[in-house]
C-alpha cells in the first residue's frame, strides 16, 4: 500500500528542510502528478528550488510560476514578492531580459509598500548592481546599506553574507580594493564554515570567484575555487550548479593553475550550457580552451575554439594573436591586438588588458619593435599597480623589452617576475619567464646559469603538455651543452678573452661589448684565475692554442 498523503507530505517536506534536493524533487514532483495531492504554494517553491538543483531549469521556472500564482491567491505579497524576484533572476539567466524586467517590476509592486521584511533585501541587492552598472556609486553604497539593514534586522546569516557579498562589490567599483575583499573575507567564511544554507553558499562561491577574477586577485580566486569544488563534492551536488560567468571565471583560474585537462572539460560544459546562459560566458570558456590547445600545439583546434568565440561575439585575443605570431604570420597578429586593445576598457576588466598588453609586447618583440613593445609594458607597468598577478604580467613584460638592451638591466626584472609567477602557482608562465632568464644569462656570459633555467623550463613545459615549447627549450639546452667553453670560462669570458687575444685594450673591450671598463677587468681577472696564468700573453696563447681566437 502507498504511503499515507500526510506522511508523503512530511517526507517531501523533511528531505526540503534537510537540503536533499535529488530526494526532494522525486517526491514532490510524485506528489504534483497525483491528482489526490494538491501543492501549496510554499511546496511550489520548494519544488522550483528542488528542480533546479536536480538540472530540471524548465521545470524549476513552471513550478515558481505556479508557486507565485498561488502565494498571489493567498493574498500572501511577500511569498509572491520573493517568487517574483526569483522569476526575474531565473529569466535573466535563461537570456530573457525583458520578461527578467518584467518580474522585478512585479516583485516591487508586492514588497515596495510593506513594512521592512527579509524579502526586500533582494530588491536592495538589484538595486546596488543596477546603480554599480550605471556609475552611480553612492546610489550603489545606499542600496548596499539598506540591504545589510535589513540582513542584520532579519537575523538571517544567508542574508547577512549575502549583503556583505553586495557591499564588496560596489565597494570594489569605487577602487576600495582592501575593504571590499575584506568583506568577501568575512562572508565567505560563513560559507566555508557550514553556516549557511547551500543556496547561499553555492551563490557565495560563484560570486566571490567572478568577483576575485575581476579584480585579478588570483590567490583569492584559486583558494575559493578549490574549496567550491570539494563542497561539491561534499554535498553530493557533484559539481557547482552556478553557471554562466562562474563556470568561465573557474575556467580561467584552473587555466593559470596549469590544471589543462580540467579546464579543458570544464570549458565544454559550460559551452554546452549556451542555450541557457549568457553567449559571453560560453565564448570566454571557448578562448581558454583555445589557449591550452594553441601551448598544446593543437593548432588546428585552437583555431576551430578561437572561430566559436569570435561566433559568439568576443574577439579571441590574445589568443588568436598568438596563434597566428606561431604560424609565422606577425602582421595578422599585430593587427588583431591593435584592434582588441582599442575596443577594451582597462577599468572595467584589468586582467583582460594586461594580456593584451603582455601580448602586444611579445608580438612587437618578436618583429622588432622595441619602441612599442616599451610603450606596451609601460602601459601595463601603470595598469598592474602593486596587484600580483598584474603585477607578475608587467614585470614580465618589462623584464623582456629590458633584455633587447642587454642582460644587466632584464635580469633583476626578470627575476622579479619569475618570483611573482611562482608565488601565485602559475606554472606556464614562469616556464616562460625562465626562458627570458636563460637568453639573458647567456648574454651575461654565466651559460651554467642558462642550462640550469632551460632544464628546469623544459621540465615545467613537459609536465604541462606544452610541446612546442618544451621542445624549444630542449633544443637550446642541448645547443647550450655544445657549446661548453674550455677552462670553466663563461661565454662572456670567453668573449672578453677573444678580443684581448685580438690586441683589444680594456676601453675597446668596453666598448664593444656595451659594458664598463670596471666589468671588463672583472671579466679577465676571472679568466686568468681560470686557466692559471697571469699576463694577457699568456691568456693569448691558451686563447690560440685552444681554438677560441
Amino acid at each position: 500500500m502507498s504511503a499515507p498523503v500526510t506522511d508523503r507530505a512530511g517526507q517531501a517536506r523533511a528531505a526540503v528542510a534537510r537540503e536533499a534536493w535529488a530526494e526532494a524533487y522525486t517526491l514532490l514532483h510524485a506528489r504534483d502528478r497525483h491528482p489526490d495531492e494538491a501543492l501549496t504554494a510554499d511546496d511550489l517553491s520548494a519544488l522550483s528550488d528542488a528542480a533546479w538543483w536536480s538540472g530540471h531549469v524548465e521545470e524549476s521556472v513552471t513550478a515558481r510560476l505556479r508557486a507565485h500564482a498561488a502565494h498571489v491567491a493567498a493574498g500572501d505579497h511577500r511569498g509572491a514578492g520573493t517568487d517574483a524576484w526569483w522569476l526575474h533572476y531565473e529569466y535573466a539567466g535563461l537570456g530573457r531580459p525583458a520578461v527578467a524586467a518584467g518580474w522585478l517590476h512585479r516583485a516591487r509592486h508586492h514588497l515596495d509598500g510593506l513594512p521592512p521584511c527579509p524579502e526586500q533585501t533582494f530588491l536592495a541587492w538589484t538595486d546596488a548592481e543596477e546603480a554599480t552598472a550605471r556609475g552611480d556609486t553612492a546610489a550603489a553604497l545606499a542600496a548596499a546599506e539598506r540591504m545589510t539593514r535589513l540582513a542584520e534586522r532579519s537575523g538571517d546569516p544567508d542574508l547577512l553574507a549575502l549583503s556583505r557579498q553586495a557591499t564588496c562589490a560596489v565597494l570594489l567599483a569605487q577602487g576600495r580594493r582592501t575593504e571590499g575583499l575584506g568583506l568577501l573575507d568575512e562572508a565567505m567564511c560563513a560559507a566555508e564554515a557550514g553556516e549557511l544554507s547551500s543556496f547561499a553558499t553555492g551563490w557565495l562561491y560563484c560570486l566571490a570567484l567572478t568577483q576575485c577574477m575581476e579584480a585579478a586577485d588570483l590567490g583569492r580566486a584559486a583558494e575559493w575555487t578549490r574549496t567550491a569544488m570539494e563542497w561539491c563534492a561534499t554535498t553530493g551536488t557533484g559539481e557547482n550548479p552556478f553557471r554562466g560567468v562562474c563556470r568561465a571565471h573557474r575556467v580561467e583560474v584552473l587555466d593559470l593553475l596549469g590544471e589543462w585537462p580540467t579546464a579543458e572539460e570544464e570549458a565544454a560544459r559550460a559551452c554546452r550550457e549556451v542555450p541557457v546562459d549568457c553567449l559571453e560566458a560560453a565564448a570566454a570558456a571557448y578562448c581558454v580552451a583555445g589557449d591550452v590547445q594553441r601551448r598544446q600545439g593543437r593548432l588546428d583546434e585552437a583555431t576551430r575554439s578561437y572561430a566559436h568565440a569570435h561566433e559568439l561575439g568576443r574577439l579571441p585575443q590574445p589568443g588568436l594573436a598568438l596563434l597566428r605570431l606561431a604560424q609565422g604570420r606577425a602582421a595578422a597578429a599585430e593587427a588583431g591586438l591593435r584592434l582588441a586593445l582599442a575596443c577594451q576598457d582597462g577599468r572595467q576588466d584589468p586582467l583582460a588588458r594586461a594580456r593584451l598588453l603582455a601580448a602586444r609586447t611579445e608580438v612587437a618583440l618578436a618583429v622588432g619593435a622595441v619602441r612599442e613593445a616599451a610603450d606596451a609594458a609601460a602601459e601595463l607597468d601603470v595598469l598592474a599597480g602593486e596587484v600580483p598577478l598584474l603585477r607578475a604580467f608587467a614585470d614580465t613584460a618589462a623584464g623582456a623589452v629590458a633584455l633587447a638592451s642587454g642582460p644587466e638591466e632584464a635580469l633583476p626584472v626578470l627575476r622579479r617576475a619569475l618570483d611573482g609567477w611562482l608565488r601565485l602557482r602559475v606554472p606556464y608562465e614562469a616556464a616562460q619567464v625562465r626562458m627570458l632568464i636563460a637568453a639573458a644569462d647567456r648574454a651575461a656570459g654565466d651559460e651554467e646559469a642558462a642550462r640550469l633555467e632551460l632544464a628546469f623550463a623544459r621540465d615545467g613545459f613537459g609536465r604541462l603538455g606544452a610541446g612546442p615549447d618544451a621542445r624549444r627549450a630542449a633544443a637550446l639546452l642541448s645547443a647550450a651543452s655544445r657549446r661548453r667553453l674550455p677552462g670553466g670560462l663563461t661565454a662572456r669570458e670567453a668573449e672578453v678573452l677573444r678580443l684581448v687575444a685580438q690586441g683589444a685594450t680594456n676601453k675597446g673591450v668596453a666598448r664593444t661589448l656595451v659594458i664598463s671598463e670596471h666589468t671588463v677587468a672583472r671579466h679577465l681577472n676571472n679568466v686568468f684565475a681560470k686557466l692559471g696564468v697571469s699576463s694577457r700573453a699568456a691568456a693569448t696563447a691558451y686563447a690560440s692554442a685552444h681554438g677560441l681566437v
